[in-house]
């Protein structure tokens, strides 16, 4: 039986913290919603010592969340777990998430503190935050840029402490796959009680690794994995809940683990997400992206309209999107483009098509992408009485129109 592997979203947090991403009260919990219906585990819905609107945001969703736990977000200061306490007390399921930097550059240049003075600030911390709730969650901050041998003197004294959740952040996106594959095994093997250990992983992708650094830590022993939608967050963003997601569920003869996901929530929530901080997808973003699931190459085309596994291994409606899109342009062969003209309403013979198509591919020439209005403006049922020059005619309308 496979092992069920925690997803714990951070879009409200560290999704919410990257430029032009930030969200009032109304819409994170408007997103909160949405990421309960999509079934994740945790939702660490913010900051709440970072300033009022922060705390009664993360108050408001912990009220209203149904299903999900609720986690609020605190450095070891005690001022900073006592805010995080109160703003997760009314949930169903809370979790303080504390965190303190390791590695020797945040010690030296950022806390000014060595390495007896954080492990004393981890202990003290996970210590406080268990008076606020059993769920306490540690996170050392640079992990992988972190002595491993003082790491794992660390992640021992959180859980010694107390701890629930050791998490395993990559905070600058350093990691290459099989060194932080290792980190994670090594942890399970060289922390007393490791076999024991709650891991979590949090990958950022500044080396655009950050979801194969997520699904290499699974495989070696990670419970949980922490991500955002669209894979927003600080700088280059997080490890994308989405591709996540899609490639345990597309290749799950790989894995010994699943995930409680409700899949047809993963395009509206991205959707949701691009709505309300308007800010747009790269095209060919992996799996919601607007070119995931669609296709203009000729082939392509050809191969989809026969059977879609041809060349998509999932199906839009896995992810709750309605179907995939065939794109008419000047890759695109006489298959698509009689596809296209049937769904509206016109039927050619094979003479009169390669007339039509003729026509598409110069339209094509001057235009990146043909829209159902060019296909009914060159390609009506008087194609069929006319001939070449009814087509010819209006082709040229058309070109003059776009001129």
């Amino acid at each position: 039986m496979s092992k069920p592997i925690t997803i714990f979203d951070t879009t409200l947090r560290d999704g919410e913290q990257a430029p032009g991403f930030g969200m009032n009260i109304n819409e994170k919990l408007r997103m909160a919603a949405q990421l309960d219906l999509l079934g994740v585990d945790v939702i660490e819905a913010g900051f709440p010592i970072c300033s009022q609107g922060d705390f009664d945001a993360v108050k408001a969703i912990a009220e209203t969340v149904e299903n999900a736990t609720v986690a609020g977000l605190a450095r070891t200061r005690e001022e900073d777990i006592d805010r995080a306490g109160e703003a997760i007390a009314p949930a169903k399921k809370g979790r303080i998430h504390t965190f303190i930097a390791t590695s020797d550059i945040h010690m030296e240049h950022k806390l000014k503190m060595n390495r007896d003075e954080v492990l004393a600030e981890a202990d003290k911390a996970v210590r406080h935050a268990k008076s606020w709730c059993d769920d306490v969650e540690f996170s050392a901050e640079d992990a992988t840029r972190t002595d491993p041998e003082f790491l794992f003197e660390v992640i021992h004294a959180a859980v010694e402490a107390g701890a629930t959740t050791v998490n395993i952040p990559d905070t600058v996106g350093y990691a290459v796959p099989w060194e932080f594959g290792q980190l994670i095994s090594d942890i399970r093997k060289r922390v007393p009680g490791g076999d024991k250990i709650n891991i979590s992983v949090h990958c950022h992708n500044d080396l655009g690794l950050a979801v194969a650094n997520s699904l290499i830590a699974v495989q070696n022993g990670a419970d949980q994995v922490e991500c955002t939608i669209n894979g927003i967050g600080e700088r280059a963003g997080n490890a994308s809940l989405e591709e996540l997601a899609m490639a345990i569920h597309t290749r799950q003869n790989q894995f010994d683990q699943h995930l409680n996901l409700n899949h047809q929530y993963i395009y509206p929530a991205s959707q949701t997400l691009i709505e309300i901080t308007g800010q747009n997808l790269q095209a060919n973003k992996a799996v919601v992206g607007q070119n995931a699931f669609s296709h203009e190459a000729g082939i392509h085309q050809h191969g989809v309209l026969s059977n879609p596994l041809t060349y998509e291994i999932m199906t839009p409606a896995t992810i709750g999107k309605k179907g995939n899109d065939i794109v008419l342009g000047k890759h695109s062969g006489r298959k698509a483009l009689n596809h296209r003209l049937e769904e509206l309403g016109f039927t050619f013979t094979r003479e009169e098509l390669d007339r039509v198509y003729d026509g598409f591919i110069e339209i094509c020439d001057r235009k990146k992408i043909v829209s159902d209005q060019d296909l009914i403006y060159l390609s009506t049922n008087g194609v069929t009485e006319l001939g070449d020059e009814f087509v010819q005619n209006n082709m040229q309308n058309m070109l003059n129109r776009e001129e």
